[in-house]
C-alpha cells in the first residue's frame, strides 16, 4: 500500500524545513529507516528516514523548497499500484480532508489547534499561540482566515506576526520580507509570493528591489567569469536567523577590559592534572563558560528570553558555543552549565565541538540554549559586536588575550589582557544590569581561584 512520506516535526520550534537535498531519487528502490532526504530545519541540517519501504514513486516537494511541517513531500509504494488520489489529496486536497481519514493521529506531535468559527459559519484552523497573537493585536480570525502555512492550512504564530508586519492589509508575508518592504517602499500587495502557499518571502521582495527600473540603462557587464553559488542551506538558514535577531532585537554592546594574567597561572597549574586525571585539556574558553554561568545564575535577566508580551527567565543555565565550520555556524548547547566543575565543562565541551565537526550534532544537543558565547580570539580579534542567538537576551564575544603595559598600584607592568563584547537585547536590559553582569564574570577571571569552588 502506497505511503506518504510527511515532513516530521524536528526540534519542538520547528513549523517548517527546506528540502535541501534528496538522498533517494524517484525509482529508487529503498528500505525502512535508510536516509531519504536531508532538511534544513531552524536549527541545522538533518536526515530524514524512510518510514516504510518500497519505490521512491513520486518526490513533491523539491530541492530547496520550503514545506510546512506534516505536509506530504514524498510517496512510496509498489512499482505497478496507483498513487494518484495521494497526489491529489497532497497538492489540494489535504486542507479540505477530515482529520479523521488519517490513518494515524499526524497533529499529535504539535500544539493542538483551536477551531474557530468565521463570520460564514465555516471553522478556521488556529494554533493557541496564533490565535493569542491575533487577539492581542486586535486581528480577528476572518481577516486570516485562507492564509495559514501549518498542517492543513492551520494559521499559526508566523503567519500572524507576517499579517501584523504587513501593516494588516491581508497580504501574507514573512516578517523579514515586510520589514525590508517597508525599509524600501515596496507595496507587498504588488509582490507575487513564492512561499507556501503564496507567502511573500525575503528573497521575493529583494528580486523587486534589485530589478532595474526602464528608465534605467543596463550596465556593462564586467569583464570576466563570474561564479554564482546558490544561496541555500546553512548559509541561508544563518542569514535568516542573524536577520531575524538584527531586524527584531536592539542590540546594545559593551566593552570590558579583564586581565587573564592570574587565570592563565592557574590553568598553567591544573591543566597538566586535568589532562592526567580526566583526559582533556581545559581550555581559556572553558573557564570563561564557568564564570559566565556563575553570573548568569546571579542575574536571571540576562537568562531569560521576551517572547511576545511575556519575560520567560530559565532555571536552567544552558551556554551554547559557537562552533565555526567550513560551511557556516553551529551553536551546540552545554546544559546545566553553572552546576558544573571546570573539567566537566572541557569534557563535554568538547566532545559537542568534536561532533559538531563531524556533523553529527543532534537536535536536542542545539536546542534549548538561554546564553552564548563566541570567541575568535584565536583570530586575533580584539573587538566585535556579535548578533544575539534569536530567543536569547544576550550573547558574550571573547577576544584575543594580549600583553599590555597596564597601571597596577601606581605603577607600569606588564599584564595579560583580555576584551570581553556583551551585546544585549535592549529592550529587556539596559545598560546598568547589563554592566553589572559583565563585571561579575571580570571579577571571577581576574580572581579564577573562586571558579573551582
Amino acid at each position: 500500500m502506497a505511503t506518504k512520506v510527511i515532513l516530521p516535526i524536528l526540534g519542538n520550534s520547528m513549523e517548517e524545513g527546506t528540502i535541501t537535498r534528496w538522498i533517494k531519487q524517484e525509482g529508487d528502490q529503498i528500505s525502512k529507516g535508510e536516509p531519504l532526504l536531508e532538511v534544513m530545519t531552524d536549527k541545522a541540517n538533518m536526515e530524514v528516514e524512510a518510514p516504510e519501504s518500497g519505490i521512491l514513486r513520486k518526490i513533491l516537494a523539491k530541492q530547496d523548497e520550503t514545506c510546512p511541517v506534516m505536509a506530504t513531500i514524498a510517496i512510496i509504494g509498489s512499482a505497478d499500484e496507483s498513487i494518484d488520489d495521494l497526489i491529489t489529496e497532497a497538492q489540494g486536497g489535504e486542507a479540505a480532508a477530515p482529520a479523521a481519514e488519517e490513518s494515524a493521529p499526524v497533529a499529535a506531535p504539535v500544539a493542538a489547534a483551536a477551531e474557530t468559527p468565521a463570520a460564514d459559519g465555516s471553522r478556521v484552523l488556529i494554533s493557541p499561540r496564533a490565535k493569542k497573537l491575533a487577539g492581542e493585536n486586535g486581528i480577528s480570525v476572518e481577516m486570516l482566515a485562507g492564509k495559514g502555512t501549518g498542517p492543513s492550512g492551520r494559521i499559526i504564530e508566523k503567519d500572524v506576526e507576517g499579517f501584523i508586519e504587513a501593516g494588516g492589509k491581508g497580504v501574507s508575508a514573512t516578517p523579514l520580507a515586510a520589514k525590508i518592504a517597508a525599509d524600501k517602499g515596496v507595496d507587498l500587495g504588488s509582490i507575487t509570493g513564492s512561499g507556501p502557499r503564496g507567502k511573500v518571502t525575503r528573497d521575493d521582495v529583494l528580486g523587486v528591489t534589485a530589478a532595474p527600473s526602464v528608465a534605467t540603462p543596463a550596465a556593462a557587464p564586467a569583464p570576466g567569469e563570474v561564479k554564482v553559488v546558490p544561496f541555500v542551506g546553512m548559509r541561508k538558514m544563518i542569514a535568516d536567523n542573524v536577520s531575524k535577531s538584527a531586524y527584531t532585537a536592539p542590540h546594545v554592546t559593551l566593552v570590558l577590559e579583564v586581565d587573564m594574567t592570574d587565570a592563565m597561572k592557574l590553568r598553567g597549574q591544573i591543566v597538566g592534572q586535568c589532562e592526567q586525571k580526566y583526559g582533556v585539556r581545559v581550555t581559556f574558553t572553558d573557564m570563561i563558560v564557568k564564570a559566565a554561568s556563575t553570573a548568569l545564575s546571579e542575574y536571571p535577566l540576562v537568562n531569560a528570553s521576551l517572547q511576545g508580551n511575556e519575560v520567560k527567565m530559565f532555571s536552567d543555565v544552558n551556554v551554547g558555543i559557537a562552533v565555526g565550520l567550513d560551511e557556516g555556524l553551529v551553536v551546540p548547547v552545554l546544559r546545566n552549565a553553572d552546576r558544573k566543575f571546570v573539567p566537566q565543562i572541557a569534557i563535554e565541551s568538547k566532545a559537542l565541538v568534536e561532533k559538531a565537526r563531524k556533523g553529527s550534532l543532534t537536535i536536542d544537543e542545539m536546542s534549548g540554549g538561554t546564553f552564548t558565547i563566541t570567541n575568535l580570539g584565536i583570530f586575533g580579534i580584539d573587538s566585535f559586536d556579535p548578533i544575539i542567538t534569536p530567543g536569547q537576551s544576550s550573547i558574550l564575544g571573547v577576544c584575543r588575550i594580549a600583553e599590555k603595559p597596564v597601571v597596577v598600584d601606581h605603577q607600569v607592568v606588564v599584564r595579560s589582557m583580555m576584551n570581553l563584547c556583551l551585546s544585549f537585547d535592549h529592550r529587556l536590559l539596559d545598560g546598568v544590569p547589563a554592566a553589572k553582569f559583565l563585571n561579575r564574570i571580570k571579577e571571577l577571571l581576574e580572581s579564577p581561584y573562586q571558579l573551582l569552588i
